[in-house]
């Protein structure tokens, strides 16, 4: 629900006649990208490295295209044309400009190298930044039905607070808006907005159809989340790894290590991943001397990150892994296991080992591009692959539907209370 900013579009600015001809291709350009919405911006994600392109190596690279060449825009005008002349309703040019971009970007083949409106990137930073102005509900996309659906809320927002809505239930209108067929960042761009404005949402689930306003607010969201369980054992999840990680981990093993802790839990079921530089950092607080992780490139450029093995951990270890721990998750998993320091329980991990990279544009737009492989300690790329545990649990759904049961963590916190004893 809070993936995107609802704020006063800024529109770039005009490019005169050949540029006004090339942003009108968006609908027909690899089929409508904006309405694909499913990915979210923070998705499956490892960000943190910049491309560092001189002037030189940049224009030896780009030398050879051919891509915008004037056989290429004489087809856009034709097309501008077509679509003026013949679609049966008035286009919106800025949806059309950014739909081109949002074309040339899904014409790699990748679904993590994408473009971001100016709009989309703002969010994107505030996402990292841990905090943004909306009601405090994440949603998702169900392809299926056609609607996002409430996926869970956030402490502090008024989506919880209010009491009437629920997890499942489908936003169907925005403030009257009917929300059918539009993608999740739409979505989500219609429900954020300055902080002390309200808006409306109509949701339908079990209860029935409903009308509910809304506070929007400055939301602080948490990443980490800790806790001491029976026998010294301490438990830490990480929902993600964004800029506010690094201290509230540091936070959560600091308070562990103060309160003499006996085995240590570090959850990272479920995690997408996030930002390179920050899992690094993690990782450094309890991993030995040597390699964390090296990326390289298409070129063979090597790009190492170590620990100086300084906070070494000292207790047993259990990591809980699933199928959607990826990317940066995947970075610190795969180190644990590397190094023979921790136990990972649970099942495969998701398998992605690529990397991407921010490059903004000019006009507050930027791309994300995948720019590298990543690779653990041990030499192994896990791309398309994933991590398997070294205990193979399955989840119990039914369980933990019927009374919270988590089979996966009661078999970690046994698994270490053996250990320990």
């Amino acid at each position: 629900m809070d993936n995107t900013n609802l704020n006063t579009q800024t529109k770039p600015k005009k490019k005169g006649k050949a540029w006004s001809v090339i942003r009108t291709i968006l609908v027909f350009i690899l089929g409508l990208v904006i309405g694909s919405g499913s990915i979210l911006l923070i998705v499956l994600l490892i960000v943190g490295l910049t491309i560092g392109l001189n002037k030189e190596k940049y224009e030896k690279l780009t030398a050879n295209s051919d891509f915008i060449n004037a056989e290429t825009l004489s087809k856009i005008d034709q097309l501008e044309k077509y679509i003026r002349a013949y679609y049966y309703e008035d286009v919106d040019e800025e949806d059309l400009e950014n739909g081109l971009y949002y074309g040339i970007m899904n014409g790699v083949g990748d679904p993590y190298t994408v473009y971001y409106s100016p709009e989309e990137y703002k969010d994107m930073t505030a996402s990292w930044n841990g905090n943004y102005e909306g009601v405090g509900a994440y949603l998702k996309m169900d392809t299926d039905v056609g609607y996002a659906q409430i996926e869970s809320f956030i402490e502090g927002g008024s989506a919880k607070e209010c009491g009437e809505l629920n997890v499942g239930d489908y936003v169907v209108a925005v403030d009257g808006i009917e929300m059918y067929g539009k993608t999740l960042n739409e979505v989500v761009s219609y429900i954020r907005g300055e902080e002390g404005t309200y808006v409306t949402l109509t949701v339908e689930g079990a209860s029935g159809k409903h009308d509910v306003t809304l506070e929007r607010r400055k939301i602080d969201t948490p990443t980490v989340e800790y806790s001491e369980k029976d026998n010294g054992i301490w438990y830490i999840k990480i929902s993600e790894f964004d800029a506010i990680t690094t201290s509230q981990f540091k936070e959560a093993i600091d308070a562990a290590r103060a309160a003499g802790m006996k085995g240590l839990i570090i959850d990272l079921r479920g995690n997408p991943g996030g930002n390179l530089d920050v899992v690094v950092d993690i990782c450094r607080e309890i991993l030995p001397q040597g390699l964390i992780v090296y990326t390289e490139d298409k070129y063979g450029n090597r790009n190492e990150f170590s620990c100086d093995g300084k906070n070494e951990i000292d207790v047993p270890l259990v990591v809980l892994i699933d199928g959607g721990s990826a990317s940066a998750s995947e970075i610190m998993a795969g180190a644990i296991k590397d190094y023979g320091i921790g136990t990972l329980i649970g099942t495969t991990t998701y398998g992605k080992g690529i990397v991407q990279s921010i490059l903004p544009l000019g006009d507050g737009s930027a791309i994300k591009i995948t720019t590298s492989k990543y690779y653990t300690p041990n030499g192994n790329n896990i791309h398309k692959i994933g991590i398997d545990p070294d205990e193979e649990v399955t989840f119990d759904s039914e369980k933990y539907l019927e009374d919270e049961t988590d089979n996966q963590l009661d078999y970690a916190m046994d698994y270490l209370k053996d250990k320990i004893n």
